[in-house]
């Protein structure tokens, strides 16, 4: 039967349909998880993705950066920092430094279920990073330990994960697909500006000073009290013997 121009349009679009129907069913069994760091900026009271890479992100004074170990599966779920921990909180007990700038870390090392077969998570972690007015947020992660970096990828942060970086993962765990609970991380406790040990630094010696000044003060009493005793015995000696007969 010969193919008419219109039943030849239908016989294209219904075999476009059908391919477009097999990409939209096959796309997401076939679709690519990883376990790698997920670089975050606290923006509005919530975590947002950064827009730049952490070498090229320079945080402001009052900032706060995030940073997440976990899987990403074929949904594209988000896995933010697992806690909302604010400036005020994280740096409020840290004073500020001449020269300097702080920047709030949060650091979320995930669940055992994002971890590599053997790895042990470490407990998430913030602290108050006190750095250089220039300092990148890959300046600003470096306070909380050493960094690993391979082929320009960030693959490991106080040691965790020792080995392996933005490695493929063909099975997403219910476990790991599951979503996240939120977690408790400490606020940590006040951190020590260079101008403040310099302070302490300098009032040590000080302190040193009246010591031997203390002490400088009962040698001369000690030694005066024996001049008035060697003083009293020599007039003691010298009446006895205007007393004694020629």
């Amino acid at each position: 039967m010969p193919i008419t121009p219109r039943r030849s349009l239908r016989v294209a679009l219904v075999a476009l349909l059908a391919a477009a129907f097999g990409l939209l069913t096959t796309a997401p069994a076939h679709a690519a998880a990883y376990r790698f760091w997920g670089f975050y900026e606290l923006t509005n009271g919530a975590w947002a993705f950064a827009q730049k890479g952490p070498e090229q992100t320079v945080p402001k004074d009052g900032a706060v950066d995030g940073w997440r170990f976990a899987v990403s599966d074929a949904n594209g779920t988000s896995r933010f920092p697992r806690a909302v921990l604010s400036f005020e909180q994280v740096c409020g007990s840290t004073p500020a430094a001449s020269g300097k700038k702080r920047v709030g870390l949060v650091v979320d090392y995930g669940r055992p279920a994002d971890a590599a077969d053997g790895d042990t998570p470490l407990a998430p972690a913030a602290t108050c990073a006190v750095v250089a007015t220039d300092a990148t947020s890959l300046d600003v992660l470096r306070t909380m330990g050493e960094v690993r970096v391979e082929k320009g990828l960030l693959c490991g942060v106080n040691g965790y994960p020792a080995s392996g970086c933005g490695g493929e993962v063909k099975t997403v765990s219910p476990e790991a697909a599951a979503p996240d609970a939120p977690v408790t991380i400490a606020a940590p406790a006040a951190t020590p500006t260079a101008s403040a040990v310099a302070q302490q630094g300098a009032a040590q010696p000080a302190q040193a000073a009246d010591h031997r000044t203390s002490a400088g003060t009962w040698a001369a009493y000690i030694a005066v009290a024996v001049l008035v005793l060697a003083l009293i015995g020599y007039l003691y000696l010298r009446s006895r013997g205007a007393r004694q007969p020629r």
